[in-house]
């Protein structure tokens, strides 16, 4: 190989270098491509979930859908989940996290994290879903914001552009079945009358 040739091609390679650890150096992994939903399960009323113009759009009969895809093997547990949302007026829907599978009914595993700015369920955005919930309303409707859900160990965060809105910590001796786990995340169809957007659907794993 020539000298010149070789420069060029030691170029391309550090440049490829560079780059592939820039996009992997900061831990965050896309659940969404943008443009299907072939990473993504849905039981029933799959008609509920569409995609559009690089969004995911959720609107029609009660369903969720349900993360299947390669990453982390669609099992995380501590983790720092983000995605971009935009409700419109009336809406709700929810993130799930540490849920599995299943084809009708709501979620009988892992919890909810509410997507509700105007709807007429008083939990608003950012609430632990009848864990510890949230009564004010922080961001607005027909405007895209942040939603980040943290979890470490026994500790659940949730953030709406960058400011805390919601902490909790499961206590020992926590009643009933539903405890802090592991499992997949779940975006929630609520009903007919509700229309909202996901885009840029991002997951961070932690160490255990």
């Amino acid at each position: 190989m020539k000298s010149s040739n070789f420069f060029f091609f030691l170029l391309t390679v550090l440049i490829s270098c560079a780059g592939t650890k820039s996009v992997k150096s900061d831990g965050w992994l896309s659940l969404f491509d943008g443009k299907s939903l072939t990473e993504w399960k849905v039981g029933e009323n799959g008609q509920t979930f569409t995609v559009d113009s690089g969004m995911i759009k959720v609107n029609g009969k009660r369903a969720h859908l349900f993360y299947a895809g390669n990453v982390n093997n669609h099992d995380f547990k501590n983790f720092h989940f983000k995605t971009e949302v935009l409700t419109t007026p009336g809406s709700n829907s929810g993130i799930y996290f540490h849920s599995h599978f299943q084809e009708t009914g709501w979620p009988s595993t892992g919890f909810e994290i509410q997507v509700n700015n105007s709807h007429t369920d008083w939990r608003r955005t950012g609430s632990l879903y009848a864990i510890r919930d949230v009564k004010e309303t922080f961001v607005k409707d027909n405007e895209w914001y942040t939603q980040e859900i943290m979890v470490v160990g026994k500790s659940i965060t949730v953030k709406l552009n960058g400011n805390t809105v919601m902490e909790y910590t499961e206590p020992e001796n926590v009643q009933g079945n539903k405890r802090i786990a592991n499992g997949t995340f779940v975006l929630q169809g609520h009903d007919p009358n509700s229309k909202v957007y996901y885009r840029n659907i991002m997951v961070k794993p932690l160490p255990e």
